[in-house]
């Protein structure tokens, strides 16, 4: 069997109505796996377009929402996709923009996390966690307050829940994304100058695609990364290293 594949595996993906969700769900299918996608919203569109899966309504802005899904189903891989962002100047941002992001984005990510791994601990097996950080989990950005602290949280458990479960037999890793065109970037890729400036820094001269996260994805939950262990994979077009 292909060290890539996930044949065998139960994958659980939030956020995967659309998007980089949809499409790590749809590479994971492509492997192999049987996926579960989670949104907010139906996955009922991803779902159709996988031979094994089937949809869960999640909603994160109850940051435990996940704690009871590992105790009901055998999952072998958790995707931890589902976010938000709020937009404002520092000075003027809110309580409730920085309260509702860090819920979504980083607590909820963590209590998913846990129950995950309580989970997998719990019957002696073995899994894999892949977490969505960004570009912004290591620059700053402008604007995006919570988002830019929430993503830094992603990365920073994700390298502590690796230091502690990594002799347990939890593989835990986050990607990074750089510019990927979905929908939360349409108005920047329809902005002439700021796409302009974009593209100028990415060496790739090309914005990201969802698949290329999808992919990325199948790779940190295969066998072929049993070794890799806390690392924040940059999927950004060379971005970062200008």
């Amino acid at each position: 069997m292909s060290p890539f594949s996930l044949a065998g595996k139960t994958a659980l993906v939030t956020g995967a109505n659309t998007g980089i969700g949809q499409a790590i769900a749809l590479a994971m299918g492509r492997a192999g796996a049987r996926v579960v996608c989670a949104g907010r919203q139906s996955c009922a569109e991803t779902v159709s377009q996988i031979a094994d899966a089937r949809e869960l309504i999640l909603d994160f802005a109850d940051p435990m929402a996940a704690r009871d899904v590992f105790a009901e189903d055998a999952i072998d891989i958790l995707v931890n996709n589902a976010g938000i962002i709020r937009r404002n100047d520092a000075v003027d941002f809110t309580e409730s923009d920085w309260d509702d992001v860090l819920d979504v984005n980083l607590k909820a990510v963590f209590f998913t996390c846990q129950a995950f791994g309580k989970a997998i601990m719990e019957r002696g097996g073995t899994g894999s966690i892949v977490n969505i950080a960004s570009l912004l989990s290591l620059q700053g950005g402008i604007r995006v307050p919570s988002y830019t602290a929430s993503k830094h949280g992603v990365a920073g458990i994700t390298k502590l829940l690796a230091n502690e479960w990594a002799a347990k037999g939890i593989n835990v890793n986050a990607i990074a994304p750089g510019y990927i065109a979905t929908n939360n970037t349409a108005d920047l890729i329809k902005d002439e100058a700021r796409n302009k400036a974009i593209l100028e820094r990415i060496p790739a001269g090309r914005w990201g695609e969802p698949e290329d996260i999808g992919e990325t994805a199948v790779f940190l939950a295969s066998p072929a990364a049993k070794y890799i262990h806390g690392a924040i994979l940059n999927v950004d077009g060379g971005w970062l290293a200008r």
